[in-house]
């Protein structure tokens, strides 16, 4: 029996996923075990794998194909005495020639909708169904068009973007009064095309659209509140120097806050939570976040347990971590997860910012430059190096007595830490 290879749900937030590249071509023989393509997901580039072994004999889906819905048949493999299975042969076996065959109808409807390729039934008054682009129902939903109205000019009758934007104002309209635009403002390629700007457009990654959906959620959705406290690290960066004089793996501020992050976490477990609307969840592992800028967009590697772990350890960690995240090399329990985050834009110069938290975690810690700044201690005007943190919170599940437990326990142990080597 023929095996049909569907595209794989890489991630729990994964409903679609782009192929970059396949790594076997048709014909091959595959072994279990063996990497068949290289996917792109919601969070990275990932190596899949073949579950099943046999004869490659067909690609349904191409290199570069965009969108694809989960479970999708991407590929055909002939089993175990079937080398020399037709296709045809092989789709009839299965039973699934018209499935099979959508694929290759995405991939031919992406040259007249290359934003969002895959096929959409919108529901009409009648009951009847239309063909229509989600990029299409999107537009038609934010603009107030009635689809059924709309004639499409996409295969076999598909409304696609183009036929949306056709429409006059007024035309087609799903209620009473007239056109009204977008809810969520200025369409910025309109605009520049209207006022003759110049621009360079640059699709975006399947990451950077994950990014902007999960941040303007985070955003509406999640009652955030900031709490910033200045750190004194000039014993911090004198312990570092020691550190790094013996060290195999050279120590950063960055592992320092790690480790001081974890530390203050397990004193206050509370801050370390997500919220439900049931209960608030309250992790039993310390395991923190480190927003790390890549080519895609923002990627977050996890240094689990990481109150358990040394500096060293955390530092020889976080290296191999910040350079597959970077290449989009992560596996994907490696990214996913996590308690509680930590984004330091210290080293470009930034003096201090509020980060937006990263859902379903409570908190996120905004970590600036260390600079030296005028102090008053003991009643006199004197010089330090100062750190500006800023704790972003979820207050549905951690209150601001909670931030600020989190914050007294974090400060100390960056001030005086010693601690974090022993």
């Amino acid at each position: 029996m023929p095996i049909p290879i569907l595209m794989p749900a890489l991630s729990p937030t994964m409903t679609e996923g782009n192929i970059a590249r396949w790594l076997k071509k048709e014909g091959d023989v595959v072994k279990a075990g063996q990497v068949l393509a290289e996917i792109e997901t919601d969070k990275a580039t990932m190596e899949v794998e073949a579950v099943d072994e046999g004869k490659l004999l067909k690609i349904l889906v191409p290199g570069g194909a965009q969108n694809i819905k989960i479970n999708t048949p991407i590929a055909v493999l002939a089993g175990e005495g079937e080398e020399n299975l037709t296709v045809d042969a092989a789709m009839a076996a299965l039973g699934k020639k018209s499935a099979m065959a959508a694929p290759q109808e995405v991939q031919a409807s992406a040259k007249t909708d290359s934003a969002a390729p895959a096929k959409v039934f919108a529901p009409t008054s009648s009951g009847a169904r239309v063909f229509v682009s989600p990029l299409a129902k999107r537009m038609a939903d934010m603009l107030g068009i009635n689809l059924k109205s709309v004639a499409g000019s996409g295969p076999h009758g598909r409304i696609v973007k183009s036929d949306v934007e056709n429409v006059k104002p007024g035309a087609a309209h799903s209620g009473g009064g007239s056109y009204a635009p977008p809810a969520q403002g200025i369409d910025a390629r309109d605009y520049a095309q209207k006022l003759s700007m110049p621009f360079k457009a640059t699709p975006n990654s399947t990451v950077r659209k994950a990014i902007a959906k999960r941040l303007t959620e985070s955003k509406q959705l999640v009652p955030h509140f900031y709490l910033t406290i200045d750190c004194e690290i000039d014993a911090l960066l004198a312990l570092r120097k020691s550190v790094n004089e013996v060290a195999s793996s050279k120590v950063s501020v960055n592992d320092c806050v790690i480790r001081a992050a974890a530390l203050a976490l397990k004193k206050v477990p509370a801050a370390n939570a997500s919220w439900t609307d049931d209960a608030i969840l309250m992790y039993e592992n310390i395991d923190v976040s480190v927003a790390v800028a890549s080519p895609n967009g923002l990627v977050t590697p996890i240094v689990k347990r990481a109150d358990t772990k040394t500096l060293a350890q955390i530092s020889a960690e976080m290296k191999d971590l910040g350079l597959r995240a970077r290449e989009g090399k992560l596996r994907p329990e490696e990214f996913q997860g996590g308690g509680f985050t930590i984004s330091n834009l210290g080293m470009f110069g930034i003096k201090e910012f509020a980060a937006i938290i990263n859902p379903p975690q409570s908190c996120i810690l905004a970590v600036g430059a260390g600079e030296q700044r005028p102090v008053v201690k003991n009643g006199q005007l004197a010089v330090a190096t100062v750190m500006t943190v800023t704790l972003s919170v979820d207050h549905r599940s951690v209150d601001g007595s909670i931030g600020a437990e989190f914050l007294a326990a974090f400060k100390p142990l960056i001030e005086n830490p010693y601690s974090l080597v022993v």
